[in-house]
């Protein structure tokens, strides 16, 4: 049974905010981190895996969609997102290599919450979408092959976090620590016996001068300012995502 167990979601290749969650005592103290997909794809793709293979065991991945598609993006089937293209081609063998074998979800027994299942989008696939204020009947279609004994869900994806219960489920999204929607700072979540979504603040300003510095991508300033700043609300996101849950 593990104790306390950090989520990252969607860290999206931003190595500031990455680093700013990795500081916080509660994520250094956590007998594990999971880390929820959508790891690379962003403007400091190597140093960010590079960092987190260097955690060795503490880490355990489950596979984005962004993750697959740098994969796929090196094979010749390129992203519609311009970054993910340009980070496909920096990554080394062993990042392609790692990135093509994660799993689509995790099980894990966490103290309070009981067999814990992580996921991306949702159990059965990597980019559908499901959002706060998704209806029943959605939630019951992508939760319909989770086994019964699994009592919490964690997914990312969709950059906002949120708990809620369906029909006695808590799922449990961290939001995003590189790319947020609703304001600035790298969110995270903290489980176990509980769950505490937390958020991390740390200079904007500095990091987006240093992605700019430390970056390759061309369009790095244009990037950093749009996600490291959090320009879009989670209004705007949740306007944006509504049609794609079925609603």
């Amino acid at each position: 049974m593990l104790e306390r167990v950090a989520v990252l979601s969607d860290i999206h290749g931003a190595l500031p905010a990455l680093e700013a969650v990795l500081a916080e005592p509660d994520v250094a103290a956590a007998d594990l981190i999971v880390l929820t997909g959508d790891i690379a794809a962003g403007p400091q793709p190597v140093e960010v895996l590079d960092l987190l293979v260097s955690l060795g065991d503490r880490v355990r991945w489950v596979r984005g969609n962004a993750d697959r598609e740098l994969v796929e993006a090196r094979a010749g089937r390129p992203s519609p997102i311009e970054v993910s293209n340009w980070a496909a081609g920096q990554l080394r063998d062993d990042h392609l290599a790692l990135l093509a074998v994660l799993p689509l979800t995790v099980t894990l027994p966490v103290d309070g919450l009981g067999p814990t299942l992580f996921c991306h989008a949702t159990p059965r696939d990597d980019e559908e979408v499901v959002l706060v204020d998704s209806r029943p009947a959605r939630w019951a279609e992508v939760f319909a092959g989770v086994p019964a004994e699994v009592r919490a869900v964690v997914c990312g994806h969709t950059h906002m976090p949120f708990t809620r219960l369906v029909d006695r489920r808590l799922v449990v999204n961290p939001g995003s620590v590189g790319m947020p929607y609703g304001g600035p700072g790298a969110y995270w979540a903290l489980l176990g016996p509980g769950v505490q979504l937390r958020r991390t603040a740390f200079d904007v300003e500095a990091a987006c001068a240093r992605v700019v510095a430390e970056s390759g991508f061309p369009d790095a300033a244009d990037w950093a300012d749009e996600y490291l700043r959090s320009r879009h609300s989670d209004l705007d996101a949740l306007a944006a995502f509504g049609p794609r849950d079925g609603r």
